[in-house]
């Protein structure tokens, strides 16, 4: 806890069994209170690995829900054990839970509802491995978003995200897609709420066991991503609304 503030990690894992390990030792359980396992059907023995690891709250989904519904169903989760603060960090170890600190800190002395580890922030994402055709679609994606959803991120594609109890009672994350835009839409529904979002500039490791779309799957994303921004634009305009913003 920090500040009394109940701090619950969740880990939407697909296949993770090789890095879950190194993902959990390296949670703060000296603020964490609760983590969180969701299984999206793995081929492997992420669950196993979870039970080995001691993880108690392990959520198997019988069919692969996708990376949309396996969030929501760490978020129903994270809510229902009371979590003030509940951070999303892929069980992949792309990203260091080295960070988790940094992130509860700013949201439990109440400057920031909601952060994002930001993996363009200085020189983490090259540096790291990411790959340069991936690079420059989130560089076009976000100042396309920039523009239509008025804001000033530095990336809307991190999966290393910071959320306050309050940002998600009032997002109503369960409409959204299954797929990947998922996160994009959270993004639009907390802009179309008031709230405010903070970045802090996050490493990140590409590597063979590490998480990845393929081209195919990036560019059917990255329509869904630039749908998403224009449809948030038309429902500033008061022109149309789609059922996710509220």
């Amino acid at each position: 806890m920090i500040n009394g503030k109940k701090i619950v990690v969740v880990l939407p894992a697909y296949n993770a069994e090789k890095t879950l390990e190194r993902t959990y030792n390296e949670i703060p359980f000296e603020i964490v209170d609760e983590v969180v396992l969701v299984d999206d059907n793995s081929t492997d023995d992420t669950i196993g690995e979870g039970q080995r690891l001691g993880i108690k709250h392990i959520i198997p989904h019988e069919k692969n829900k996708g990376y949309g519904g396996n969030q929501k169903s760490c978020y129903n989760k994270a809510l229902a054990l009371g979590g003030d603060i509940v951070i999303m960090l892929h069980p992949d170890y792309q990203y260091t839970p080295k960070l988790i600190e940094s992130m509860s800190y700013l949201i439990a002395n109440e400057v920031y509802p909601v952060v994002l580890g930001s993996r363009i922030l200085g020189k983490g994402a090259l540096k790291g491995g990411m790959p340069w055709y991936k690079y420059l679609a989130n560089r076009i994606l976000t100042l396309s978003q920039n523009i239509l959803l008025n804001q000033k991120l530095s990336e809307y594609h991190t999966g290393y995200r910071a959320f306050s109890k309050e940002v998600l009672e009032r997002t109503d994350f369960n409409v959204n897609s299954d797929d990947f835009v998922f996160d994009n839409q959270m993004l639009a529904q907390i802009f179309y709420a008031g709230f405010e979002i903070a970045e802090i500039t996050c490493p990140t490791k590409y590597f063979e066991e590490a998480s990845s779309i393929n081209f195919k799957r990036s560019a059917i994303y990255g329509l869904g991503v630039l749908k998403v921004s224009f449809q948030y634009r038309l429902a500033k305009w008061g022109i149309s609304k789609p059922n996710y913003l509220s």
